[in-house]
């Protein structure tokens, strides 16, 4: 399979970000709390480094968790652009659970066109867009596409149906969706994931949805999006039913259901 140079960079970067991530993970390391009070270490830093490097040959610009932030007049004449967050799950990363990924996406017109998503301790990379399909592959595999995993729609729903959420979520929102779903599947099996390791499970069928009624941002979905999109599956906004858009003005986005096409074809 031959990927297009940006898109078998970004892989690469991802790759190399999350082995960086795994070294400093296996050290004793510190972290400091940002003005906003998320967490910041050594391998967030480190990680931001190794891909602006890698990425920087294609002269597309770049918005993300560490890096720094641009104007919306500036961004909103941007026809492309990367979304990065090059330690999703830095508490979890801290809490040494390994649930923690490195997200990269591609930007283009406010979609999400291409996403991945790599886990630095399964080693293992997912990647999407409608130009390439889904894959996911080892680390060692990247220039080796033989051993790369083909990622179809998933053909059934779970039952009971399996969401990736809290429990103790009780927003009128939540319940609402709840009760909806239980008309599809009156069983629920309620499961939690850390970081955007969400959409692995999502884009395999092993989850059928992803509700999300808390803060994130651009740089926490826009890979997955690409992922579950191509699969046929979808990431809405809660309230308006309409698919997630990036690089707002806000770079927050709003709550949001991401979910396989099965689940969306029912509700």
């Amino acid at each position: 399979m031959q990927l297009k140079k940006k898109h078998f960079l970004a892989i690469e970067a991802s790759i190399a970000a999350s082995k960086e991530i795994m070294r400093i993970y296996g050290e004793d390391f510190e972290s400091i709390e940002k003005e906003d009070s998320s967490p910041l270490t050594q391998a967030d830093l480190a990680s931001t480094t190794i891909i602006h490097s890698i990425l920087a040959p294609l002269n597309i610009p770049i918005t993300g968790e560490e890096t720094e932030k641009i104007e919306y007049e500036t961004r909103k004449n941007w026809k492309e652009c990367w979304c990065v967050d090059p330690l999703d799950g830095t508490k979890e990363f801290i809490k040494k659970n390994g649930e923690f990924a490195v997200n990269i996406a591609l930007i283009q017109e406010g979609k999400s066109v291409f996403g991945v998503i790599a886990s630095p301790v399964w080693g293992k990379v997912i990647f999407g867009s409608e130009e390439t399909g889904v894959y996911e592959l080892n680390f060692e595999h990247l220039s080796d596409d033989s051993q790369w995993k083909k990622i179809n729609r998933p053909e059934n729903i779970n039952l009971p149906l399996r969401m990736v959420s809290s429990r103790s979520h009780t927003s009128a929102s939540f319940d609402l969706l709840v009760e909806n779903l239980k008309k599809i599947s009156p069983e629920i099996e309620y499961h939690q994931k850390g970081s955007s390791l969400k959409f692995f499970d999502l884009a395999n069928g092993a989850m059928d949805v992803y509700p999300r009624f808390a803060p994130t941002m651009e740089w926490d979905i826009a890979a997955g999006q690409a992922i579950l999109e191509t699969l046929g599956g979808r990431v809405i906004e809660a309230e308006s039913g309409l698919p997630l858009i990036y690089n707002k003005e806000s770079l927050m986005n709003p709550h949001f259901i991401a979910g396989t096409q099965l689940i969306f074809d029912r509700l």
